[in-house]
């Protein structure tokens, strides 16, 4: 091996943990998944959660490195999807508790007795949002 791919090896790698260890801080300090656990009522299945976090960031950075192709059908990819957006949204919903953006932004926009309307409305607009990009950019 030339001392070319050694350094980018070793810069490679480096950029790795330095990115892995920042968001592993992130998680644990604002204490996401436990929160998660906490709204979702499975406080017993935290290590599943933090095992799939953990495959999830793995798997991702396996994918994006390599030209993965899965010959999958629609039928298949649905429930994958479905999944990957409930958990993507979920950790999203637990992100805002931790941080406490709906109570604040309820209060400036004057909707303090609403909130549950205001998690409707975003959870509708992501879901129509979706929806139209799905239907009008891809056209499966």
């Amino acid at each position: 091996m030339s001392i070319k791919i050694l350094i980018v090896l070793f810069i490679g790698l480096a950029g790795g943990l330095a990115v892995g260890t920042g968001f592993v801080a992130f998680l644990t300090v604002l204490g996401v998944i436990p929160r998660l656990t906490q709204l979702s009522k499975t406080m017993k299945m935290i290590h599943w959660y933090e095992w799939s976090v953990v495959l999830g960031a793995l798997a991702g950075t396996i994918v994006s490195l390599e030209d993965v192709i899965l010959h999958l059908t629609k039928f298949i990819l649905i429930p994958i999807g479905l999944a990957v957006g409930i958990f993507i949204g979920m950790i999203a919903a637990a992100l805002t508790e931790v941080l406490n953006v709906l109570p604040i932004l309820a209060k400036r926009v004057g909707v303090d007795g609403k909130i549950t309307n205001l998690i409707m409305a975003i959870v509708l607009g992501k879901i129509f949002g979706s929806l139209f990009h799905w239907i009008y950019f891809v056209k499966l």
